[in-house]
């Protein structure tokens, strides 16, 4: 048997060199040459490789020349000239092995993998070369898997789905998007707030998206925007601010919505919130008019309020506190009056504003151990000291906003030296030196009534006054103010005793009350207490 061997098989029994390889065979299966499959350029002299299982048409040619016993083997693409240099080349009589009437045909092994040879045609001669086999008459390759797809539908398909899977992807994103833009933190027990919480969905629409046009300030707490709801078409303010603390989030949710029954005409009513992951939302109506702050000091030279205003406002803010204070079902203390929380509506009425927001701050620590809860220059000694509020250490702040709307000055200054001073001892100076009608601010030009003017000042003093038993309540408060009872009469030197005496006891090297470094502008508190 003479055989010339295609394998795409290795089998290391026969010691084939690789599953891609021609052999030469004697009368047996082991290979008496073999070699890689491929074939030789005839310029370059370069190897190129060729793959059996490759799926593509390629010639094989065989030569024997019975006068040199020499065998050759040569391989090409189907269609391809002959290459001069032979694959495999050996020395073989065959005249030995083929003796007698010899079968020249197409043998096949199965193996471990299936494989299938096929033969397009063959071309035999004897004593002269093989006739040229005319490629483009042979039949084509039967195929092998699916139908081919046309061109088109090659390129359309793989577009077509890649869009599908982005536009089905785009919409998922989307509606992901969108479904965390709104996402709100709701537990089992805040159902029973439900009429005091809102959509962050509709406080979202109502400031369009809180963005920068609808910002009214900035604050320590966060930022406040104006909106209008989409449903009601209420105007609101909506002040935004960041919290990460769980710990008493349900006790304060539950003093939110206490406050939120707060019902007078000199506080802004807060209408409900809204919780969103680490963020909280209060929302209050709107005051169209802003803070008191920015009226008292405004940069141009008009007065920026009238006296009678300025009165009506502080009316107004006593009447809150007394009814914080006293005329709710429960103690509410504010922690926090000053100029900046009093906020005007469309008739510039003040109304007391900012209920709640630090306790945001103070959820799972000691109020008393921590930093102080208000604001520089109106924090009562006694809170200073303590860190305890009551409804006194309003009564202070109330006495220091009273002084600071008649005379446009700031609670706490320095002067030329660097040296803080309290607007409180600039007040009581004047007072004792006869000129206390000077503190009041030049800009109203002396178009005031001096008696409003002269018990407003008096009536800040008591009530900022060092010791806590030396205060009025906010009842005998609103009572001096409606004139319904004369103010205690005391002099400027019974204050400045007092002062002297004060600051002797806590050990003050100076007569004027000074403040340690606080975080200034800490912000509102509102603590509710037991029954009056």
């Amino acid at each position: 048997m003479f055989a010339v061997e295609l394998d795409t098989t290795q089998n290391d029994e026969f010691k084939d060199i690789d599953n891609n390889h021609v052999g030469i065979n004697i009368n047996s299966l082991t290979s008496l040459q073999a070699h890689h499959t491929g074939y030789y350029e005839d310029k370059s002299g370069f190897f190129n490789n060729l793959t059996l299982i490759s799926g593509k048409e390629m010639q094989v040619w065989a030569d024997y020349d019975g006068e040199t016993s020499k065998i050759d083997v040569t391989l090409a693409q189907a269609g391809a000239a002959k290459p001069v240099r032979p694959l495999l080349s050996s020395t073989y009589n065959l005249s030995v092995i083929l003796k007698d009437k010899s079968y020249i045909g197409f043998s096949a092994t199965t193996g471990a993998i299936s494989t299938r040879h096929c033969v397009l045609g063959w071309s035999f001669a004897m004593n002269r070369p093989a006739p040229a086999i005319d490629i483009s008459k042979l039949p084509k390759l039967p195929r092998v898997g699916p139908k081919p797809r046309s061109k088109v539908l090659e390129i359309t398909l793989p577009i077509a789905t890649a869009t599908f899977v982005l536009t089905v992807g785009l919409v998922i994103v989307l509606l992901v998007y969108r479904r965390l833009r709104y996402k709100e933190v709701k537990e089992d027990w805040e159902v029973d707030f439900g009429p005091h919480r809102f959509s962050f969905k509709d406080l979202f629409h109502a400031t369009r998206g809180f963005r920068k046009k609808n910002l009214l300030g900035v604050g320590g707490f966060g930022k406040v925007y104006q909106g209008v709801l989409p449903k009601s078409k209420v105007e609101v303010a909506v002040k935004r601010v960041s919290h990460e603390s769980r710990q008493g989030m349900k006790e304060f949710i539950a003093e939110v919505v206490s406050i939120g029954r707060l019902r007078h005409r000199s506080i802004v009513p807060l209408l409900g919130y809204c919780r969103r992951q680490g963020e909280l939302l209060l929302v209050y109506d709107y005051m169209s008019n802003g803070s008191l702050n920015k009226y008292l000091y405004c940069e141009d030279a008009q007065p920026s309020l009238s006296w009678a205003r300025r009165f009506h406002i502080i009316k107004g803010v006593a009447s809150g506190l007394f009814y914080l204070h006293e005329k709710w079902e429960k103690v509410v203390i504010h922690r926090d009056i000053k100029p900046s929380n009093i906020l005007l509506d469309n008739e510039m009425n003040g109304r007391i504003g900012d209920f709640g927001l630090s306790r945001l701050y103070d959820h799972g620590t000691d109020p008393q151990t921590t930093h102080m809860v208000g604001t520089m220059g109106y924090l009562a000694p006694e809170l200073v000291r303590s860190g305890k509020a009551s409804t006194s250490t309003d009564v202070f702040a109330f006495g220091v906003l009273l002084l600071e709307v008649t005379c446009a000055q700031r609670p706490v200054k320095k002067n030329a030296q660097g040296d803080q001073h309290t607007m409180m001892d600039w007040v009581l100076e004047h007072w004792h030196n006869g000129s206390l009608m000077e503190t009041v601010d030049p800009r109203l030009k002396d178009d005031y009534n001096i008696d409003e003017a002269c018990l407003v000042l008096k009536l800040g003093l008591l009530c900022s006054h060092p010791f806590v038993s030396a205060r009025p309540t906010m009842r005998q408060v609103m009572q001096y103010l409606e004139g319904d009872t004369a103010i205690p009469e005391l002099t400027s030197t019974h204050f400045i005793f007092t002062m002297q005496a004060f600051t002797q006891d806590e050990g003050f090297g100076s007569p004027n009350v000074t403040y340690p470094q606080l975080t200034s502008s800490i912000g509102t508190f509102s603590s509710l207490s037991g029954g009056r």
